[in-house]
């Protein structure tokens, strides 16, 4: 048994849940290496660890101050000294460089709805190549991560954390208007240079058991490495005929790590939605078009459960929304405790660097 206790950042309140494990080689190796996160007390990172939620105090004006913070450290950082070209980022973010806001109303509500708070992609994927070429990849990490002090490698980091952040706020916050009953939260629970392990053939059974189904509070293997999936190049560009440049940027996961992710959305499982049915039947024909087996577990197609949280003992309530709204007032992890290790997180999401 897992026991996550979170604190709400303003009143002290703390609330706690409950995981079970499952039992399979991959949920126990996991919890291994989570057992070795906690004894080393390696920083958890707290700035990218509840998203998804549309109301929090880390909105657009916040996260778009703490990328501008981060390309100012990083253009005035003295490259040269570690015989490196200096690196310029031009662009400057504020809530309008990244979504779409009020002046896009106008008279048709059905426009309006399919404008208002989307996103703008263009800077964004910008500042994601800027992080790739910044940080490098786990088997090639870049020279200027390499030569870069303590301070300067977290400024990296939040230019890819915060990217994705924003993404998802957006996201949330459109749908929070439109859809409130998709809003999609989510929790991404990694930590400051966590050890990464291969990827056995028996860990690789379970995407081909679970392929992309996500549950309410089900805890999946964290994706510890840098680059794209075969399904977010699918969703994402709109499934492009595969290029020699698009498979470079294609990565397959190989590691895990102690770090996890827990599913706070409703279920989205084969079966239970046409259009999710839909996609993945798209999806898999897009692969066999593109050279791809849908059945070659190495190509890593789906999730990795691992745990499950006890929702029922937990928040006395299995309802998404009533789960949501409490989650919300406490969206910082102040300790983690397993039947081998504890440890106790004093900092949080507000402390700069972490």
């Amino acid at each position: 048994m897992i026991r996550i206790v979170l604190k709400n950042t303003d009143t002290g309140r703390e609330i706690d849940y409950t995981i079970t494990p499952m039992d399979h080689l991959l949920s126990r190796d996991w919890q291994v290496a989570l057992d070795e996160i906690l004894e080393q007390r390696l920083t958890l990172e707290k700035a990218f660890c509840f998203l998804g939620f549309p109301n929090t105090p880390r909105n657009l004006e916040y996260l778009c101050g703490r990328l501008n913070s981060s390309i100012h450290k990083i253009n005035c950082h003295d490259w040269a000294q570690h015989g490196l070209e200096p690196y310029r980022i031009e662009d400057h973010f504020t809530p309008d460089t990244v979504r779409f806001g009020k002046e896009y109303y106008n008279q048709s509500h059905t426009e309006m709805d399919m404008i208002y708070y989307d996103l703008k992609h263009e800077p964004l994927n910008r500042l994601h190549n800027h992080f790739e070429r910044l940080q490098g990849t786990v088997e090639h990490t870049s020279r200027y991560f390499l030569a870069a002090p303590d301070t300067i490698r977290s400024a990296i980091g939040v230019l890819n954390t915060v990217c994705h952040e924003i993404e998802s706020l957006v996201l949330s916050q459109r749908k929070h208007i439109l859809l409130p009953e998709w809003t999609r939260p989510s929790q991404i629970t990694s930590f400051r240079y966590a050890a990464r392990y291969p990827l056995t053939d028996e860990h690789r059974k379970l995407f081909s058991l679970n392929r992309y189904d996500r549950k309410l509070g089900t805890v999946y293997m964290h994706w510890a490495q840098i680059g794209k999936t075969l399904f977010e190049v699918f969703r994402d560009e709109h499934a492009p005929d595969i290029s020699a440049t698009t498979c470079e940027a294609i990565t397959h996961l190989k590691y895990y790590s102690g770090e996890f992710d827990i599913e706070w959305g409703r279920d989205v499982a084969r079966g239970t939605y046409l259009w999710h049915d839909k996609q993945m039947s798209e999806f898999y024909q897009w692969l066999t078009r593109c050279g791809f087996d849908p059945d070659d577990p190495k190509l890593s197609l789906g999730y990795l459960p691992i745990a499950q949280v006890d929702l029922k003992g937990s928040f006395g309530t299995v309802v998404p929304e009533s789960i949501w709204s409490i989650l919300g007032d406490h969206l910082n992890i102040h300790r983690i405790e397993t039947a081998q290790q504890s440890m106790t997180y004093d900092y949080t999401w507000r402390d700069q660097d972490v």
